[in-house]
């Protein structure tokens, strides 16, 4: 066979989105929904199908190095270049129904496709100036999706907020960029990490790293550049919420997790600069806390996801606060699990989102209330949201159980059972409020007008093929923590 260039999911997404444009181009003024969401959902599974393809071909066991080191493509990259796939091919499955109405829909695809294209190359970035480049190239189509409901108050709104919190961010992470590059002579990753070993940089290499971590905060939706995350999510539409809490929040992590464990190597600048495993176990204890306690006190069930994915961002976090100097088999065990659990959270909270997406289709209502007796009008999809909503949780009904427990065990063998308690009593709690929603749909009697209109076949797909997904990690869960662990070994190699 010819061989593929290791970029090739990246370039199978960033060809999609060319021709989505030469879609648009051709006949602009025709309807061709059907057309363009299956163009995007092509692109998008090909790239993940790719990526796996790579994977079990050892692909990932060795660094490839493109564009001079400013890309580079391993077990890791590959890794969340299938998570991105796999959700957004979710995302446009759904959007054939939610947008169908809409305006501007050749627009739309493409920009889903320009930000997971900008996604998967965040988990290649080798070069400070490439994970700067990425991270805008998926966060910039991100605010225009947010605010694509123009006669929607609340998207523009939402849309507005996301920007400018976006902006703020962003100004600060290319701060702390600038500050590393005056310190170290250089942007590569590889070089900042030689730079840094065996020379006291002091004080200003620490700071340009923190603000480099808050440029990550804000990507994973992490306190405290957390505000903008339940304003987006509730006046997004559902689909690209889905889309930006987790497959955006993957990409942020993947690239955090390259370039802290990469570029700034904890042995060398904990004792000089900074000691960002304290930082975050900060993070991740206040994150998770605080994300949790606030979904308890939601009353609309979108809003309660959303400050329901920043706690997961918290659990993630635990992955980079208990990693220590030398722990090379400790560190690699818990940084796979939290590669595991971004993967299984990508299919039970995208379908959680997406369920709310079929939800606002039906025009059932926002609150807890509005749910009540769903089941009985809706039995399938309502079975999938249980499972969604107990695999969040933590309850052996999905992959999120064995993902939590392996990310909860990885955190104690790494000598932090503390935090692993801290976060066993956050993920208890949150079974409150994700229990609240099936106790709504299931249990609570239907209002007398309780009537969904139509069968979104587009929406029903992607909610179902997500629940059989989640089931499905339950029982195979064994080969995918064993890839995630495997990428970890091999990022602590090179």
């Amino acid at each position: 066979m010819v061989e593929l260039p290791p970029l090739t999911p990246q370039i199978v997404l960033g060809v999609t989105a060319i021709v989505l444009f030469g879609v648009d181009i051709v006949a602009p003024n025709t309807r061709k929904n059907g057309l363009l969401a299956g163009i995007s959902a092509a692109g998008t599974s090909l790239a993940a199908a790719t990526a796996v393809w790579f994977l079990a071909a050892g692909t990932g066991d060795f660094r490839f190095v493109q564009f001079d080191g400013a890309l580079v493509v391993d077990a890791l990259s590959l890794f969340f270049a299938f998570i991105v796939g796999s959700v957004a091919t979710l995302v446009v499955v759904a959007s054939y129904d939610y947008v169908r109405e809409e305006d501007h829909l050749a627009e739309f695809y493409s920009l889903v496709i320009l930000a997971a294209t900008g996604m998967t190359l965040m988990a290649s970035a080798n070069s400070l100036v490439t994970v700067f480049v990425a991270l805008e190239l998926a966060s910039l189509p991100s605010y225009a999706l947010v605010a694509f409901l123009k006669t929607n108050r609340g998207s523009v709104e939402a849309g507005l907020k996301y920007f400018l919190i976006g902006a703020l961010s962003s100004a600060v992470m290319a701060y702390g960029i600038s500050l590393i590059y005056a310190t170290t002579g250089t942007l590569l990753l590889d070089d900042i990490a030689a730079a840094v070993t065996g020379t006291e940089l002091g004080g200003v290499l620490g700071l340009g790293i923190v603000m480099l971590a808050g440029g990550f905060a804000f990507k994973t939706a992490s306190v405290p550049f957390h505000f903008w995350a339940p304003e987006a999510y509730e006046g997004a539409p559902a689909p690209i919420s889905a889309f930006l809490s987790s497959a955006s929040k993957a990409a942020g992590f993947a690239v955090a997790f390259r370039v802290f464990t990469t570029a700034f190597p904890l042995d060398a600048v904990a004792a000089t600069a900074v000691d960002w495993s304290l930082l975050f176990v900060v993070l991740a204890v206040v994150t998770m806390t605080l994300g949790n306690f606030a979904a308890a006190t939601q009353d609309t069930v979108k809003r309660m996801l959303a400050y329901s994915s920043i706690g997961h961002a918290g659990y993630v976090l635990m992955g980079l606060a208990a990693l220590q100097s030398g722990a090379t088999d400790a560190n690699s065990f818990v940084l796979g699990a939290s590669m595991t659990h971004l993967l299984v959270y990508g299919f039970m909270n995208t379908g959680a989102f997406l369920f709310v997406a079929l939800a606002e289709y039906w025009d059932v209502g926002r609150t807890f209330e509005d749910y009540n007796g769903l089941a009985t009008r809706a039995p399938v999809a309502c079975v999938a949201m249980t499972v969604f909503m107990f695999s969040l949780a933590g309850l052996p009904v999905g992959g999120g159980f064995l993902s939590k427990y392996l990310l909860f065990a990885g955190t104690v063998q790494a000598g932090f059972a503390w935090l692993a308690a801290v976060a066993a009593i956050n993920s208890a709690l949150s079974l409150y409020y994700y229990s609240r929603v099936v106790k709504a749909i299931w249990i609570e009697d239907p209002s007398d007008d309780l009537t969904l209109r139509g069968t979104p076949t587009g929406l029903y797909t992607a909610v179902i093929a997500a629940g059989v997904a989640t089931v499905v990690l339950l029982v195979a869960f064994d080969p995918v923590a064993q890839t995630a662990i495997h990428a970890a070994e091999v990022l602590f190699a090179l």
